[in-house]
């Protein structure tokens, strides 16, 4: 009798313990669901860059070879698209030139963000810090790990581009952002390019420099002397904007930098030469920074500066009535997203066009609390959005 009761309570027992189990499984499986709902539920269909942008934004640049820029905005992906995505199972690297500012923080998360929603491993970020060489060594060690896209920014066009060969030779899909190394065809040696409208910054900043200085005055220019394609349509559409609108505005000093920690030696430079400059153009955020810092050290409180690109110091500057009156604003997010809509049109065998671009903003005071958020997705710092009360 004893052996039989305590079988029939062994017997009760691992139907608990059974039971729980399926309950606890249960539980854990009703759970995933609901993650993986609320996952998909984040997303919107078809997955493109934001809407919000505007879309009839005359677009002024042209391509790496002078291609005609197709609006990023025709880049949209459906669910079943991303759903065959999905099933591939594919990874990602990220290439940049330089991670240490809010410009390719913005991208790498519009890139990031873009392709977690389709499913795609990002495997590595590297940070070239504007070194040729530290670039090569990171697509090696960015091959290591197998990836089938790299979206990549070419620190310099030439030294580069036999290691991007090597990894296009491999069959990785390359899809480009703003530079492309010599010597590579669209369509063959990598995926696309992605851009913003970088004349169309240069002209904002000149137009911001024209309107500053009532059409009159001598000004300098800090250039990145480096062959980078979009920096030199910047350049050259800043020159032709004075040149053509403000005539009597004259451009008496040119400085080049290799990188933006380059930029206050050669605008201190730059003043100390020309003590009446009126106003300086730095090639992009970081640069206008040293500028700055160049034109407190000179006493030249009343210097203009203008730049492309919305970083958090710049920004603060132009909200405050700063030197910073102004600047040209690419929409680094976007980029971002565009570039790996990009790679997901490529892992699908979809036609792509040879070079995309995302509209640009002008930026004054008046505006730069939302085309912040147009930039980042997100409010402005507190600190900035105080100054610009």
């Amino acid at each position: 009798m004893k052996k039989l009761t305590s079988l029939i309570v062994t017997i009760l027992l691992i139907s608990s313990l059974a039971l729980m189990g399926c309950g606890k499984q249960s539980a854990n499986t009703s759970g995933q669901q609901k993650n993986e709902k609320a996952a998909s539920e984040k997303v919107t269909y078809p997955l493109t860059i934001n809407p919000e942008i505007p879309s009839d934004q005359k677009i002024l640049s042209t391509g790496p070879n002078g291609e005609t820029a197709t609006p990023a905005a025709t880049l949209q992906l459906s669910e079943e698209d991303v759903k065959k995505i999905k099933e591939g199972k594919f990874k990602a690297a990220i290439s940049m030139h330089y991670a240490g500012n809010d410009f390719s923080t913005a991208i790498i998360n519009g890139v990031k963000d873009t392709f977690e929603k389709m499913g795609i491993e990002v495997v590595a970020v590297t940070d070239a810090q504007f070194k040729p060489e530290k670039q090569i060594s990171d697509i090696e060690t960015i091959m290591a790990k197998k990836p089938d896209v790299i979206v990549a920014l070419p620190v310099d066009p030439v030294a580069t581009a036999p290691a991007f060969k090597k990894a296009a030779e491999a069959g990785v899909k390359l899809v480009f952002m703003d530079n492309v190394p010599k010597g590579f065809q669209a369509g063959k040696d990598y995926v696309s390019v992605v851009s913003s409208d970088n004349y169309g910054n240069g002209i904002f900043a000149g137009e911001i420099m024209g309107e500053e200085l009532k059409g009159k005055g001598k000004i300098g220019v800090i250039f990145h002397d480096v062959n980078f394609f979009v920096n030199n349509q910047r350049k050259d559409a800043f020159e032709k904007t004075i040149k053509e609108k403000y005539p009597n505005i004259k451009i008496v000093a040119h400085g080049g930098i290799i990188t933006p920690n380059d930029a206050e030696k050669v605008a201190s430079g730059m003043l100390t030469k020309n003590p009446d400059l009126d106003g300086i153009f730095a090639i992009w955020d970081v640069p206008a920074e040293g500028t700055l810092a160049a034109a407190r050290t000179a006493g030249k409180n009343d210097l203009v500066i203008t730049t492309v690109d919305l970083g958090t110091n710049v920004a603060l500057q132009i909200a405050s009535g700063g030197n910073v009156k102004g600047l040209g604003a690419q929409l680094p997010y976007e980029n971002g997203a565009a570039q790996a809509l990009v790679a997901g049109y490529s892992l699908l065998g979809k036609q792509l066009e040879p070079y995309y671009v995302v509209p640009s903003m002008k930026v004054t005071k008046e505006n730069v609390l939302k085309v912040w958020k147009m930039a980042y997705r997100q409010d402005a710092p507190e600190v900035i959005q105080k100054a610009a009360k």
